[in-house]
């Protein structure tokens, strides 16, 4: 697995050993928060041709998680986009390259849904994601080009040199040990600690006029998912996310009240990315018979629990 050291990563580990997977990781760091019971780690470079060499050898299935990503504050300030672009591009043509010269017969791809055109999802209320909009393309970001691209890489490579591939389009995904702080963390993450750090009766800040729309994935329908589409026949991509979709503002009062707390809310610039997202789940509902369940609160509740604590400790 590739990127293990990373919030997602962290947890398909744990259940592909609690499947009697072995599992060897690669990352270049490990994990902030929990150190995934792999059985072996390689900590290296996935841009560097010898690591993904070595990673590849002997390997059945590969999950492809490592990218250089972020939250909104990372991706949309246009600070990093050559970084993303270059990084995420030369693990991925690494990956699949080595791979399937070792004999790998099926990779799974974490796509993301930054790559969707912009210009459907301008209307917070209605925004387009189904999987069939994807073209003509224009996503809003570096970060979701390079996605695209990699989407066609491993579709590319699956026509014209046999591998199996498996595409999933993340939706926003969150929960506990995830990162919470620094600038890379998402919204919901974000929103944990700003409540978390905020005595009651104080005052957060919110970038944009809080009426931007998203839906959140809890990471555990996450990994169901993604295992799932690896064990069916269908390639993808498919979309991964709830359809449960609210405000900025809204996510923002749900942490509140599960803090107990009541703080205003002070709008404010900053980098905001699209202004309408959720997922269309009818695709994966036809073809693996599944969709996400669980309410965004349930997750939410676990995630502030978990990020609280991790505020009193630092």
């Amino acid at each position: 697995m590739n990127g293990a050291g990373g919030f997602i990563g962290g947890h398909l580990v744990k259940r592909l050993k609690a499947e009697g997977c072995w599992v060897r990781v690669v990352d270049l760091k490990r994990h902030d928060f929990a150190e995934p019971p792999a059985d072996e780690f390689i900590l290296g470079d996935l841009r560097e041709p010898d690591v993904v060499r070595n990673a590849v050898s002997g390997i059945d299935e590969v999950y492809q998680l490592a990218a250089d990503m972020g939250g909104a504050g990372y991706i949309f300030t246009g600070e990093h986009d050559a970084a993303v672009m270059h990084n995420s591009a030369t693990i991925n043509l690494n990956t699949v390259e080595f791979g399937a010269r070792a004999g790998v017969r099926k990779f799974f791809y974490s796509s993301s849904a930054c790559m969707y055109p912009e210009y459907n999802q301008l209307d917070p209320d209605n925004p387009k994601c189904s999987e069939d909009s994807a073209y003509p393309a224009a996503p809003d970001s570096e970060y979701g080009w390079e996605k695209l691209f990699s989407e066609r890489l491993y579709l590319a490579y699956m026509r014209n040199r046999g591998i199996q591939v498996r595409i999933a389009r993340f939706h926003n995904i969150f929960g506990p040990e995830g990162t919470w702080r620094g600038g890379r963390e998402k919204a919901p993450a974000a929103m944990c600690r700003k409540v978390a750090e905020t005595p009651d009766g104080g005052e957060i800040e919110i970038w944009g006029d809080g009426k931007q729309t998203r839906s959140f994935l809890y990471i555990d329908e996450c990994i169901e998912a993604v295992r799932r589409l690896v064990d069916s026949d269908f390639t993808g991509p498919v979309n991964i996310g709830s359809e449960e979709m609210v405000t900025i503002d809204r996510l923002a009062q749900m942490v509140m009240e599960i803090a107990g707390k009541k703080l205003a809310i002070r709008h404010i610039p900053g980098p905001l990315g699209v202004r309408g997202r959720n997922s269309d789940n009818r695709l994966i509902r036809e073809k693996l018979g599944w969709a996400p369940s669980r309410p965004l609160r349930e997750g939410l509740e676990k995630t502030y629990a978990w990020i609280a604590r991790q505020v009193g400790l630092s």
